[in-house]
């Protein structure tokens, strides 16, 4: 829990600021750039934190258990994120999908929208952009997610009290 909190405070901040500059007139491509970046970072950051709490409130422990339990702590906030993620989409597309019988009388009503009869031409070389830009999302995420697995378990490393041995 401490991790996704992290994490949505600083997305705040990072919302926060991206709005400020863009409010002020900056380059929309360097804003998406900012952006990409700033999620990056604050994940790394959020991850760090959620795992460093989780071992120091584990009480004392060797290094590979920290470890496992910063593994555990990436795999199940990456299932939550993902599943909250995916939520909120299908959130927007039930809302789509609500008013879809709407727009279909209106459609039907004399003078109603104009549709066209005919889907989008989409030409090879804007499908090879199109396949090349889900390529790169999917390479993004990989190494996003890998990235966010060293954090956890950098932080989980960092946090755990070492067992007190006894002579």
């Amino acid at each position: 829990m401490i991790a996704i909190a992290s994490q949505l405070v600083l997305t705040a901040l990072g919302s926060a600021i991206g709005l400020t500059v863009g409010s002020n007139g900056a380059n929309p491509g360097s804003i998406g750039t900012g952006v990409g970046i700033w999620s990056i970072i604050s994940l790394l950051i959020s991850l760090l934190i959620g795992a460093w709490v989780m071992a120091r409130m584990c009480g004392p422990m060797n290094n590979k258990t920290a470890l496992l339990n910063g593994a555990i702590l990436w795999a199940t906030t990456l299932a939550l994120s993902t599943w909250l993620l995916t939520r909120g989409v299908s959130g927007v597309f039930g809302i789509l999908a609500s008013n879809a019988g709407e727009v279909i009388n209106q459609v039907q009503q004399p003078g109603g929208a104009n549709i066209p009869n005919q889907a989008p031409n989409v030409t090879a070389q804007e499908l090879q952009a199109i396949a090349a830009n889900s390529a790169k999302a999917a390479w993004s995420f990989l190494l996003g997610s890998l990235f966010g697995l060293a954090a956890a378990l950098a932080g989980s490393s960092i946090g755990a009290r070492k067992p007190r041995v006894r002579v």
